[in-house]
């Protein structure tokens, strides 16, 4: 009777470990599912935001001769956005597509090289100024951390951050662009800088 009792009860724990596993992977596979779900959303959200925005005309290419450099910048490029809306990404050509950077001011405007990305260039008269920020599109970094370059394309006005490798870079910039314009003409968006939307 004993032995048959404790035979009883040692394949019930048996069924029950096979019991738990069986969860354990149906949990794993839900988990992974809700994952994929969400990347999916994600990319369908972006590629609709795109397609949105599908009236920006394509960013000018780099020049073959920029001229003598003024400024040079290696860091990292972190999104544009709506001039004053720091939410607002802008991810037409390739634009939200975060990467390292090597910036180059001369004579001509901005050029901007992106290994693994689509480089581009902001004629010196399509530029507005630049000031110092805490974040841009979703990337929030310390007081200054970011330098943005305000530009117009295409009858907007965007906004492009910058962090170099070496954040004291960014004084010699804005004071070489000046500072933007204030957007304060009826209809335009809120310059809610990233730390009030926190508030």
């Amino acid at each position: 009777m004993l032995t048959a009792a404790l035979a009883a009860e040692g394949a019930e724990r048996r069924s029950a470990e096979v019991t738990d596993w069986a969860a354990r992977i149906g949990w794993v596979i839900g988990l992974l599912l809700f994952i994929a779900l969400v990347y999916w959303l994600m990319r369908e959200g972006w590629k609709w935001r795109a397609t949105l925005q599908g009236d920006l005309p394509p960013l000018p290419a780099p020049p073959e001769e920029p001229g003598e450099p003024r400024l040079r910048l290696t860091g990292r490029y972190h999104g544009s956005t709506t001039a004053g809306r720091w939410l607002d990404r802008i991810v037409a050509h390739g634009l939200g597509t975060r990467s390292r950077a090597e910036m180059t001011l001369t004579a001509e405007g901005v050029t901007v090289l992106r290994p693994g990305a689509a480089d581009f260039h902001i004629p010196s008269g399509s530029l507005r100024g630049a000031r110092p920020e805490k974040g841009i599109a979703g990337k929030v970094l310390t007081e200054g951390g970011l330098l943005v370059i305000t530009w117009e394309h295409g009858g907007r006005l965007l906004d492009s951050g910058f962090r170099s490798d070496r954040a004291a870079e960014h004084a010699a910039w804005i004071d070489a662009l000046g500072a933007p314009p204030a957007l304060t003409a009826p209809g335009t968006p809120d310059r809610t800088t990233p730390q009030e939307g926190r508030q």
